[in-house]
């Protein structure tokens, strides 16, 4: 075999030295940004494929354009993950079984593996000229030499020939000794068959003992029917007709693991390594199709080496567009000159689902796919933390502000100057004035760590206070803040983000209004009885 193929192999990484290792993102962090629900996996989890090296991303969105570009291709990896998950399951099932099973378990992992390379080989190789990756084109090079190699046409050869003595098999001959009391004394295989004994019933011929006209019909049955055994029984005549066969074939079966032992392990176990980045592609093919059709731009990120830059135009949230109907707003963000936004505004006015597209932007970079938005150029983030509201079972113990300040604490003591912080109505759970107070500190802080944040919040004295703090922090080199708005147009929610001043008041006027506690709306109601 091509000393090539013993190379490792990965669709995800340009080299060895970069595979593997993933990211510390937190479960918690993807969750609140929906990528659990996108990224279900059996074989892997999420962070293993996050990355901040801008090598690995840019190979990785090479692949990831095949496969949004060759939608046959999507499908062909569809359909290999059944198949490589069925070959760990048998690999599992034979370490566990008796060496009488082992040998037919051996046969199973193989007729996978060819069904496997069948399967790649009818799939991808008619697709090769149109494939542009890497990537791509490596494992199209892989499955060819394979298939057309001298071992692979040996092994599907002894395959054919071992499948037919054992899958044909319907019948067994057995003999038994008798004593002189006519009980048995032995009894073994003496011949196997791909006909089927039939029943007997006819007394003529038990009491002539005669089987000379047909060797095919049972005089009388040795054991009761199948369907009439109990469980225990019907185990123990498998586990003796399986293990003479197992006698019966043992020689045929030990050239035929050695087989596999130097031709699939060595040759073509690189499939059964990639599995899980195989897994990756189709669900990010599955997740990326859905928000075409939902009409979402996707376009690569531009990878920059300018450290922290964010910027963004047309971004959407693909949490929002797979939900929601309609028309999506696209928002335009950068943080060039900035490190924290302060983002206010309405209460569902958009300041969320702003919040989270900014962070799902990052990390579907780090994944290495496109991203919602029209364009985006990017120094990839290290980390994406989240301090978004929990659920009130979670604050039992401490109380909500002391878990809030709690899981704050924890993130600014993880986060560094690449890191992506998203805070969302974060110190919701006490009064303003003294939310504020801590919020201040908080920014301050993430401020002069340098990293980017996006604090969405009702805390109008946040936004108004930013220029203290940019005084407060300038000794420090510490990062600009700035302040955002959730833009009310003609009295409407717009749900566009915009540069600028908060406007000095709560919107709690608007609140009152939306759900009918305006004093107009009071008065109408008690007027009207």
């Amino acid at each position: 075999m091509d000393a090539g193929m013993n190379k490792p192999f990965s669709l995800l990484y340009p080299d060895a030295e970069r595979r593997g290792g993933g990211m510390e993102y937190s479960a918690g962090a993807l969750a609140d940004l929906g990528f659990n629900e996108w990224f279900d996996m059996k074989n892997a989890s999420l962070p293993e494929f996050m990355s901040s090296d801008a090598e690995v991303i840019r190979y990785r969105c090479a692949t990831v354009g095949d496969v949004m570009d060759v939608p046959e291709a999507l499908a062909v990896l569809k359909k290999c993950v059944p198949i490589m998950s069925d070959v760990g399951d048998v690999r599992r099932l034979a370490s566990e079984a008796e060496s009488a099973d082992e040998y037919l378990y051996s046969m199973t992992e193989v007729e996978l593996y060819v069904s496997l390379i069948e399967t790649l080989k009818a799939g991808l190789l008619p697709l090769r000229e149109r494939f542009s990756s890497e990537a791509m084109k490596a494992l199209c090079e892989r499955v060819s030499l394979l298939s057309e190699s001298e071992y692979y046409k040996e092994i599907n050869r002894r395959l054919e020939e071992l499948t037919h003595r054992v899958r044909e098999i319907r019948s067994v001959t057995i003999g038994v000794n008798l004593d002189r009391t006519l009980s048995p004394e032995s009894a073994g295989i003496l011949s196997v068959g791909n006909e089927t004994f039939k029943s007997g019933t006819s007394l003529e011929r038990i009491l002539r003992l005669d089987r000379s006209k047909d060797e095919t019909t049972f005089i009388s049955p040795l054991v009761k029917a199948a369907h009439s055994l109990s469980d225990p029984e019907r185990e123990g005549l498998a586990k003796s007709v399986l293990s003479a066969l197992g006698d019966v074939f043992k020689t045929s079966f030990k050239s035929w693991r050695r087989i596999v032992q130097t031709y699939v392990l060595e040759n073509t176990d690189f499939l059964f390594a990639i599995l899980p980045e195989i897994e990756f592609l189709t669900k990010a093919g599955q997740f990326l199709s859905s928000l075409r059709e939902r009409g979402v731009a996707l376009t690569f990120p531009k990878i920059s080496e300018e450290s922290g830059k964010f910027t963004a135009s047309g971004l959407v949230n693909p949490r929002i567009a797979l939900l929601t109907e309609g028309d999506m707003v696209p928002n335009d963000v950068t943080f060039d000159g900035v490190g924290v936004w302060v983002v206010t505004g309405p209460n569902r006015g958009g300041k969320s689902v702003f919040t989270c597209a900014v962070g799902q932007a990052a990390v579907m970079t780090s994944l290495g796919l496109p991203v919602c938005a029209e364009s985006l150029e990017i120094d990839p983030c290290d980390n994406v933390f989240c301090h978004f509201p929990t659920s009130e079972e979670d604050t039992v113990d401490k109380g909500r502000l002391g878990e809030e300040c709690s899981r704050l604490s924890d993130i600014l003591s993880k986060v560094t100057k690449d890191s992506l912080v998203l805070l969302d109505e974060s110190l919701s759970s006490t009064g303003s004035e003294e939310a504020s107070a801590i919020a201040e500190e908080v920014v301050a802080s993430l401020s002069v760590i340098g990293c980017r944040t996006v604090f969405s919040t009702h805390l109008h004295a946040l936004a108004a206070s930013t220029a203290s703090i940019n005084g407060r922090v300038a000794p420090m080199e510490g990062k600009t803040v700035d302040t955002l708005v959730a833009d009310i147009t003609s009295g409407e929610r717009s749900f566009k983000v915009v540069r600028r001043a908060p406007e000095g008041r709560s919107f709690a006027a608007d609140v009152a209004a939306k759900y009918g506690l305006s004093m107009d709306d009071v008065l109408k109601k008690v007027r009207n009885g």
